[in-house]
């Protein structure tokens, strides 16, 4: 089973991948109307809102806990570093 490299997602089933194309690395969730992958700047504001939504952090808070998670991914192991301000 893959693992999302921009958000960590376990994709299982051909949905789950972006535009259900089993050879991408990346989900449905991190990809643009295009198939692709969004911008790190793009996730960080899609995961920041979803841990608002889910978690009921407040946005700065919310923001911390997105740039913790995305630094660990492989798709912003580099982009985290430069980002992270």
């Amino acid at each position: 089973m893959k693992q999302c490299i921009a958000c960590g997602m376990p994709m299982k089933n051909p949905e789950d991948f972006a535009m259900g194309d089993t050879r991408k690395d990346y989900c449905r969730y991190c990809c643009r109307p295009d198939g692709t992958m969004q911008s790190y700047e793009e996730k960080l504001i899609s995961l920041t809102n979803f841990i608002v939504k889910t978690q009921g952090l407040e946005e700065r808070a919310a923001s911390s806990a997105a740039k913790s998670m995305m630094v660990k991914l492989p798709a912003w192991k580099t982009e985290s570093s430069i980002s992270n301000n």
